[in-house]
């Protein structure tokens, strides 16, 4: 990577429908002045579009020997998530950090990526990860004196989030389509686990599924707390709803 980069590298990851994109729609509608300033990070993906999803915009859609054969490419990171292969430009990330902050929404797995990265080191971030559920919450799960799985907890939560976000976007289900919910579901667990890895985790109930981020024209309940918390850490100041996890947590 070039130096001398002026923007920050901004971090928003979390498990499949915990409400990644509501926020950074919700910020765009009452904060415009804060999303202008994000240039977004748009990479490659091999798995088809979802419903509303649009070219360039959320992903550049390129078929899985495509993104395959970046990986010979050092200008390319090529990342295996959740059976689907993405890839980010680093000479076009470079060129946006020039310019400002550049802003990737998306799964642990690339956030990770994006932390870690030897290319990467030299760039100033800021990491935040959405749960769906708080550190409190947690512990008490957790707890000897509790009898559930935390692990099933998370799955079944983040399962039942996914379908009603997919019954949402679609009148049948496929056989495809629950698959994938399964597939999304049983990886939230894991993902969470590094949750510990970010600059501060903001816990949110409700998901990509919740009616709370639209239906009364302002964001309520958690998706109004995770809206004005996000914009908190974005302008450098402190907010108690944000959490930070420490590494023992899920272990």
């Amino acid at each position: 990577m070039p130096k001398n980069s002026i923007g920050r590298l901004v971090i928003l990851s979390g498990p499949s429908c915990v409400a990644k994109s509501p926020l950074s729609k919700s910020l765009n509608k009452f904060y415009p002045d804060i999303f202008r300033n994000l240039q977004p990070l748009v990479l490659y993906n091999s798995r088809s579009p979802r419903p509303g999803e649009v070219e360039s915009v959320d992903y550049y859609f390129r078929s899985r020997e495509e993104i395959e054969a970046l990986k010979s490419n050092e200008q390319y990171i090529v990342l295996y998530v959740r059976g689907d292969l993405q890839a980010l430009d680093l000479e076009d990330l470079s060129e946006r950090l020039q310019k400002g902050d550049v802003f990737f929404e998306g799964n642990p797995f690339v956030g990770r990526a994006l932390q870690t990265n030897p290319h990467l080191e030299a760039i100033e971030k800021l990491s935040i990860f959405m749960a769906p559920l708080s550190r409190e919450e947690i512990l008490f799960f957790k707890h000897p004196s509790q009898s559930g799985n935390l692990k099933m907890l998370v799955t079944d939560i983040m399962r039942r989030k996914l379908l009603r976000r997919t019954r949402r976007q679609k009148i049948e289900l496929s056989i495809q389509d629950l698959e994938n919910i399964e597939k999304r579901a049983s990886s939230a667990f894991t993902e969470l686990q590094d949750a510990r890895y970010f600059d501060y985790v903001i816990p949110n109930h409700d998901g990509e599924d919740s009616e709370n981020w639209d239906a009364f024209y302002y964001p309520i309940g958690d998706a109004r707390k995770t809206l004005l918390a996000f914009t908190a850490l974005i302008r450098g100041e402190k907010t108690e709803y944000a959490e930070q996890w420490e590494s023992d947590l899920l272990s």
